[in-house]
């Protein structure tokens, strides 16, 4: 792509060197910028000027379009967070609430022609799942302590603790494992659509899974955000 020449040809050094410090292998130096990697880039900073644009005309008076419509976002995130985390949900919405829009921005430029979705590429569903890993265990053991959020892992009876602690490990990385496969399966799959029936005809039929991908990529977005409420609500759950 476009963007992903730019940057080769502008900043290939500093990607070689950042890539060469962790220890990846750089097969090819000129260049080292991948189009998934571009586009997130150029996500973000249409993201960064959307919210600079939305700070400047934000009006109580006269909202405009831009303006009702983060707030309707907004309220989404909330309302979903309220209804999961009774204690302080409020704290987390800032965090699912950029999962969600960075996400949905994400899946959504790939309908542009000549740019790819960079939540196609593995490694994008997988850093966002790490994202969300952490967090909710972060958010435990805020919430609960070291002890107590441990204790989650036990069981409900002590001498159930050696078999549960096992299944409760495992059960947590899975999650990293679902979150990755669910939206790049879902995303590389209806990308392959559209492109298979854009190759055979360019009029009506490509238009409806063009349709179809815009919808799955809200569902999956929402579904991303959801299970990450979700595993929050269960790290920080005083009932348990």
């Amino acid at each position: 792509m476009w963007i992903t020449g730019l940057l080769n040809s502008t900043l290939a050094g500093p990607a070689n060197a950042v890539l060469q410090a962790v220890g990846f292998k750089v097969e090819d130096a000129a260049h080292p910028w991948a189009d998934w990697l571009a586009t997130e880039i150029l996500v973000v900073v249409i993201l960064a000027a959307l919210v600079a644009l939305l700070r400047r005309s934000f009006s109580v008076d006269n909202p405009g379009t831009v303006q009702h419509t983060a707030e309707m976002i907004f309220a989404f995130v909330k309302g979903e967070t309220n209804d999961a985390i009774e204690h302080h949900g409020s704290r987390y919405v800032p965090f699912f609430g950029t999962l969600f829009i960075f996400i949905l921005f994400m899946n959504l430029i790939g309908i542009i022609p000549g740019i790819e979705a960079p939540t196609m590429n593995p490694a994008v569903p997988a850093a966002l799942a790490i994202s969300s890993f952490a967090y909710y265990n972060w958010a435990g053991l805020r919430e609960q302590g070291i002890l107590k959020y441990l204790a989650h892992f036990a069981g409900p009876v002590w001498w159930l603790a050696p078999i549960m602690i096992p299944i409760e490990i495992i059960s947590h990385l899975a999650r990293l494992l679902s979150l990755t496969i669910r939206l790049y399966a879902n995303m590389f799959a209806g990308e392959q659509v559209t492109l298979t029936f854009l190759g055979l005809t360019y009029f009506v039929i490509p238009s409806i899974f063009m349709g179809l991908h815009v919808f799955v990529s809200f569902l999956q977005a929402f579904i991303f955000m959801l299970l990450s409420i979700i595993y929050v609500s269960q790290a920080v759950a005083h009932e348990h």
